[in-house]
């Protein structure tokens, strides 16, 4: 149990344990501290720092962490058997409710940070800076084609190019942080080909110049290697699953679009992380191909990419909206090392979701998104479902973490 001095000074609290994980490097010495002041880190530093009168929270044989963040959920899908069937027959009310319950599941474990990329309605927006829920990156519905992939959330583009315009301008008009558009198909939805492509480069093209126009990124679902292709050259700001999906198997990227996703720098959102002992729950088709994607995506990894998590919490009962933490397994199948993926999960997380400026990092000036986790995670990180104590924007957090078994 951590103990807490007296303070004298009200505002100020200071967190003090064995490590400290800044969101790029390790510090390994004992009293490590951050200062919060409000909803800030003021400082780091160590016991020494500290001036008289300040809230000390001392977690001895802790490590203290950046809020975890995770590039791609659905918060209103509720990892349910089947979150489609489930959003289908509830009303906005209904579902707002289930979107602030799996919100606060994923607090509770420690990701402080979530990027809605689908949603219905764009009722995520609705939730953005609730004092009690993560901080939310929105999408709202994504952009799909005439019953494409998940056109039930009311993202469907009927007509050519102008249409295509017209719909990135309403979803900005609405405010979202980004745009999310459905450049191939995907399992959820009857009568999607996940391997083929939805929109053409041309229509893509249009997309995302007219979102960069008004100063918005766009990501991509893209599943076929043709899919993928087309957004990358079209510019976009990220790829998720980036499965290279193929009817009969997976395909391998090419040399060429290795070297054209290493060089420009464009993320892939690996959609990883699933509860240990889930695979019967899990579509058939997907683990046929896991390993084989996993092989391309350690292959991508050797080269130098740039890989998020992004699990896609929320669209299965072994994708429960506090997966994240459980993505170590899969990164680590990616030839990733466990500083990478502390780093995956944190400062690379917010960069990808544009919060590279204030999240991600324990840094003077940052948000006060603090998790404190019981061991050394460099040594051993399942230590990320130990959360002692979790710190949102300076306000502490019931901590309820997922217990391993």
């Amino acid at each position: 149990m951590p103990t807490v001095s007296v303070t004298a000074r009200r505002g100020t609290t200071v967190l003090r344990a064995s490590r400290l994980f800044d969101g790029e490097t390790v510090r390994v010495a004992d009293n490590h501290v951050v200062i919060i002041e409000g909803t800030t880190i003021a400082g780091i530093g160590r016991a020494a720092d500290l001036r008289h009168g300040e809230t000390v929270v001392d977690f001895p044989g802790a490590t203290l962490i950046p809020g975890l963040i995770d590039p791609h959920v659905h918060l209103a899908f509720d990892a349910s058997c089947d979150p489609v069937k489930s959003l289908a027959e509830r009303d906005d009310g209904a579902v707002l409710a289930a979107m602030r319950l799996a919100a606060k599941t994923a607090l509770r474990a420690g990701i402080t940070t979530v990027r809605d990329l689908g949603d219905r309605g764009f009722l995520s927006l609705g939730l953005r800076g609730a004092p009690d829920l993560p901080t939310i990156v929105a999408a709202g519905p994504p952009l799909t084609t005439e019953r494409g992939h998940c056109h039930f959330l009311g993202g469907e583009v009927a007509g050519g190019s102008a249409e295509l315009r017209a719909a990135v301008r309403a979803h900005i008009q609405r405010g979202v942080d980004v745009v999310k558009i459905m450049a191939s198909g995907g399992t959820m939805t009857p009568g999607s080909i996940q391997e083929q492509a939805q929109f053409d480069r041309e229509a893509l093209l249009v997309a995302v110049s007219e979102a960069h126009r008004h100063g918005i990124p766009v990501t991509a679902h893209a599943h076929g290697r043709g899919a993928v292709l087309d957004a990358i050259e079209a510019g976009v700001d990220g790829v998720e699953h980036a499965t290279f999906w193929a009817a009969d198997g997976v395909d391998t990227p090419g040399r060429d679009l290795v070297e054209r996703i290493v060089s420009r720098r464009v993320p892939l959102g690996a959609t990883a992380g699933v509860l240990p002992g889930a695979d019967a729950a899990m579509p058939v088709a997907v683990c046929r191909r896991m390993p084989a994607i996993i092989a391309n995506f350690a292959a991508l990894h050797a080269e130098g990419a740039v890989i998020v998590a992004g699990t896609d919490a929320g669209i299965g009962p072994y994708k429960p909206h506090d997966v994240l933490p459980y993505a170590r397994d899969r990164l680590s199948a990616f030839g990733m090392d466990p500083l990478t993926i502390l780093r995956s999960m944190t400062s690379v997380a917010a960069d990808v979701c544009g919060l590279g400026h204030s999240k991600g990092r324990l840094r003077a000036g940052y948000d006060a998104d603090v998790v404190v986790v019981q061991g050394d995670p460099i040594a051993d990180l399942s230590a990320l479902h130990r959360v002692a104590a979790v710190y949102s924007r300076g306000t502490r957090v019931d901590s309820g973490s997922r217990t391993e078994a």
